[in-house]
C-alpha cells in the first residue's frame, strides 16, 4: 500500500490480541491467538483498509502481533504504532521495510513519542516532552534515509548518530508515516514528517483550528499532510436506541472501573487528552452526534470520545470531518469484534453512499 492520494478515504480499525475494552475488562492470557486472527480477518472482511496495532509499555510487542496479522490476512494493512526511543533507527527502519515486503506493501508506521512519563519509565525512558519529540525528529530523519538511500549515509543528531548507514531491504511503495500530538514540539515533527496527521474524536471547531494549526507548521516544508481522526461510533436502528446504548456503556464504564477499585482519573499528561476532557467540559453532547461523557469518565485516556446514532446519522457526522479536511477514519468500539462486524455491513457503507450522493451534488451546482 503505497502513500494514499489526498481525496482517497481511508478507514481504519483497531486489532487487540486479546477481548477487552472499557467495559470488557482484561482476562485470561494477554494473546489469544483464535481472537486475533478473528478480529483481523472481521475487518478485513468489512472492508477496513488498515487496522492499529497498538503499543503500551506492558503490552505484547506490536510489530510481531501485526506480523501475525499479516500472516492471517489478505490485504489488510498494518498500522503498526512504535515508540521512538527504544530501539535504533535504522533498526526498526530494515525491521518495517522488512515486514513491508513480507506482506505485499501493507505497512504503515504510527509514530508515538508517549504522553505519559508513568508509562514511560515502565521502560526506563525518562527524557522531557520535549526531548522525546526531538528524539522522534531525528528517529524519521534517519528512517526516512534507510528507507530511501542507494548509498550508505552519516547521520549526526543528539539523540541518535550512524556512520555509513545503509539498508539493503527497501518498502516496496514507501511507509506511510501516521503521526499524533498536539504540542508546539509536537507539530514541529509532524509539519517535517507526518505523511498523515492523527487526531482524537475532538468537536467540529477544535478539529477545524487544529487542521489549520497543523497545516501551517508544514507549510515551511513544502508540504501537504492528510487528517485521520479516531472515534468510538455507538451505533443502534433508532436514535433513540443508539443513545440508550450510549448510556448503557457510559454505566458499565462506571461499574468496571468502581470494581477495579479506581478512582477519578488522574489529570492527563498529554495535551490530546487534555483537548478531549475541554471538549467535555463543553457538555457531554456535542455538535449533535459527538459523545464525551465516556471521556470524561476514563480522564481521556486515549480514543474515548464517541459518534452516537443509526448507521446514517453517523455517517453524516462523518461527512462533516470530512468537508473539514479529515481523509482518513480511525473507528473501534466498544465491544470490538461485534462493533467491527457492524461497521463493515452498516457504517461504512453509509458513509460511501453518502460520499457518493455528496460529490454528485457538489458536480450539480
Amino acid at each position: 500500500m503505497s502513500l494514499l492520494p489526498p481525496e482517497t478515504i481511508e478507514f481504519i480499525g483497531y486489532v487487540a490480541p486479546r477481548h477487552t475494552s472499557e467495559i470488557h475488562p482484561a482476562e485470561g492470557p494477554p494473546i489469544d491467538r483464535d481472537y486475533l486472527k478473528l478480529l483481523a480477518q472481521a475487518h478485513e472482511w468489512g472492508g477496513f483498509d488498515r487496522v492499529l496495532v497498538a503499543f503500551h509499555s506492558t503490552t505484547p510487542d506490536a510489530l510481531l502481533l501485526a506480523a501475525q496479522i499479516g500472516a492471517v490476512t489478505e490485504r489488510l494493512g498494518l498500522m503498526i504504532a512504535h515508540r521512538t526511543g527504544f530501539t535504533a533507527p535504522t533498526v526498526a527502519a530494515r525491521q518495517f521495510a522488512t515486514l513491508d515486503q513480507l506482506t505485499g506493501g501493507r505497512v504503515a508506521i504510527h509514530v508515538i513519542s508517549g504522553g505519559d512519563d508513568r508509562e514511560l519509565a515502565q521502560d526506563g525512558d525518562h527524557l522531557t516532552k520535549d526531548e522525546r519529540y526531538a528524539r522522534t525528529r531525528e528517529f524519521l530523519d534517519i528512517a526516512r534515509l534507510s528507507w530511501g538511500a542507494a548509498e550508505p549515509f552519516d547521520y549526526a543528531g543528539t539523540f541518535h548518530r550512524v556512520a555509513r548507514g545503509f539498508s539493503e531491504v527497501k518498502p516496496i511503495s514507501g511507509i506511510p508515516v501516521y503521526f499524533g500530538g498536539a504540542s508546539p514540539a509536537a507539530l514541529e515533527v509532524a509539519g517535517r514528517h507526518a505523511d498523515t496527521y492523527a487526531l482524537w474524536g475532538e468537536s467540529q471547531a477544535q478539529v477545524r483550528d487544529l487542521i489549520g494549526r497543523v497545516r501551517a507548521a508544514a507549510a515551511p516544508h513544502g508540504r501537504e499532510l492528510r487528517f485521520s481522526l479516531s472515534f468510538r461510533p455507538i451505533l443502534a436502528d433508532t436514535e433513540a436506541g443508539a443513545w440508550a446504548r450510549a448510556e448503557a456503556i457510559l454505566a458499565r464504564t462506571r461499574a468496571v472501573r468502581a470494581a477495579r477499585g479506581l478512582g477519578p482519573a488522574a489529570a492527563p499528561q498529554n495535551e490530546g487528552s487534555r483537548r478531549l476532557l475541554a471538549a467535555a467540559a463543553q457538555g457531554s453532547r456535542l455538535d449533535t452526534r459527538l459523545y464525551t461523557a465516556i471521556a470524561a469518565e476514563t480522564g481521556a485516556a486515549g480514543n474515548s470520545t464517541a459518534l452516537v446514532g443509526t448507521p446514517e446519522q453517523v455517517a453524516e457526522a462523518l461527512l462533516a470531518y470530512h468537508d473539514l479536511g479529515v481523509r482518513t477514519f480511525l473507528i473501534r468500539g466498544f465491544d470490538p469484534l461485534e462493533d467491527a462486524v457492524q461497521y463493515g455491513r452498516e457504517l461504512l457503507p453509509a458513509f460511501k453512499a453518502l460520499l457518493a450522493q455528496h460529490g454528485r451534488a457538489a458536480e450539480a451546482a
